[in-house]
């Protein structure tokens, strides 16, 4: 009887991951476009999952700002403006500086340096890939940044912008989106987080993240 329940345990979660996964890619590639009201019976139907699965997975992305809620408590897709996309890249620019602070302050950072080459050799492989391909690795690159402090409350605020920032880059369309993705620019951020200069490495973040935002809402 335990074994059954831990397998019906399992099952579900599956089940919720799944139509978490589906509703992300949707709401990220725009087939569920901003400010469409989300309704759970024809969600559900279409998913082919129960209403409480389903709302499980809305909750989810609500805390990932995906979607948020209006009257009466009713869901729709985030509609981001000009201005929500200048703060979130300044929240990101701030965090981000944070990071390559504490990395520069690291005794031993030929590590960090190799696992930052590394993400960047990964964003040079998905300029062949689709959008998506490019939008994780660009992704992968500042997250891992950010894991490498071995600060897991940075970390964590980091991740929780993630939904934010797909978000903008769906705003701003494709061409707009992929200018942000130059490895020269990542390049950048690296050599000076490998120069040790706190002070270098945090401008090059607060620039990174300045073009970015302009690019996006340009």
């Amino acid at each position: 009887m335990a074994a059954t329940a831990t397998l019906l345990g399992l099952e579900k979660k599956s089940l919720r991951e799944q139509a978490l996964a589906a509703l992300r890619t949707a709401i990220t590639s725009g087939a569920l476009e901003p400010g469409r009201h989300l309704v759970e019976t024809e969600l559900s139907e279409m998913l082919q999952i129960s209403r409480g699965t389903l709302r499980e997975a809305l909750r989810q992305l609500e805390q990932e700002g995906l979607v948020s809620a209006g009257a009466r408590g009713r869901l729709s897709v985030r509609h981001l403006d000009a201005k929500e996309i200048r703060d979130i890249y300044s929240v990101r620019a701030a965090l981000e500086s944070l990071a390559a602070r504490s990395l520069c302050e690291l005794p031993d950072r030929q590590h960090v340096i190799g696992s930052l080459r590394a993400a960047i050799q990964a964003m040079e492989a998905a300029t062949h890939g689709t959008l998506e391909d490019r939008v994780e690795s660009d992704l992968d690159f500042h997250r891992t940044m950010c894991r490498l402090t071995g600060n897991e409350t940075l970390l964590h605020s980091w991740e929780s912008l993630e939904g934010s920032i797909r978000m903008s880059i769906m705003f701003a369309g494709l061409e707009k989106g992929v200018r942000n993705m130059s490895v020269d620019r990542h390049n950048d951020i690296v050599g000076a987080i490998e120069t040790g200069d706190a002070s270098l490495a945090r401008k090059t973040i607060r620039e990174h993240m300045d073009v970015a935002a302009a690019n996006l809402v340009g």
